[in-house]
């Protein structure tokens, strides 16, 4: 006869488990998001951090899509927009698209997120009104204020996107890549054979880069300047 020394415990002993709600869901999807991108935020993954049934959590959300909406929301909470008192319309415009930039970085999984994702909530609302005001302020007309975010925002998750993705393939992929260019017959590909260092320069300060980016579409955005 075996001997167990396992000790067996009791369910009313072990530490209550938080009431499952939206709330909860959504913070632990969060977190996975962080840890591992999209592909660790399925419904299934959620539901074991939980210790619970995939099923449970459509009473709280309709399905991915949906509980995607929230998370991205979620994580722009962390979003700290400039002060709009303080500053040009032009600076306020900047900083904002900068500390969006800046957050997509620094947690690449809402780069991935919001590139797939239909935002809504009111920290997206916060950010999208905030830009509205500033290109308002700048002499921007309805149309190409609110097209304008569009593409500004587009530019910004993808431009962190892309940084993330070099930052995380990039090493070994890179120098090949330029080598190629470096390497294009100069007589199908003048161009590319004669500006090459300038393709792939910028990389080293990005915010400068991304910067000239943003100038650019503010230019093509029509600012009545009188």
């Amino acid at each position: 006869m075996k001997n167990s020394n396992r000790i067996i415990v009791s369910r009313r002993d072990r530490p209550a488990k938080e009431p499952l709600s939206r709330e909860l869901i959504v913070k632990t999807a969060y977190e996975l998001l962080k840890e591992q991108g999209m592909a660790g935020m399925s419904m299934r993954k959620v539901a074991k951090a939980l210790d619970t049934g995939p099923s449970s959590l459509y009473v709280y959300v309709n399905n991915l899509e949906d509980l995607s909406s929230y998370v991205l929301d979620y994580g722009l909470g962390e979003l700290v927009l400039p002060d709009s008192e303080k500053g040009s319309w032009k600076e306020r415009l900047f900083g904002a698209l900068t500390a969006y930039f800046l957050l997509l970085i620094e947690q690449p999984g809402l780069s991935e997120i919001s590139l797939s994702t239909m935002p809504r909530g009111d920290q997206y609302l916060e950010l999208v009104e905030y830009l509205l005001t500033a290109l308002h302020e700048g002499g921007a007309k309805s149309a190409a204020a609110a097209w304008g975010v569009d593409l500004l925002l587009l530019y910004v998750t993808s431009t962190a996107f892309e940084k993330h993705s070099w930052r995380k393939h990039g090493t070994v992929e890179m120098p090949a890549i330029k080598e190629s260019f470096k390497k294009a017959d100069p007589v199908r590909f003048p161009f590319i054979h004669s500006l090459t260092e300038e393709l792939f320069s910028g990389g080293e300060v990005v915010m400068d880069r991304f910067h000239w980016g943003l100038e650019v579409m503010l230019q093509g955005i029509k600012l009545d300047k009188n």
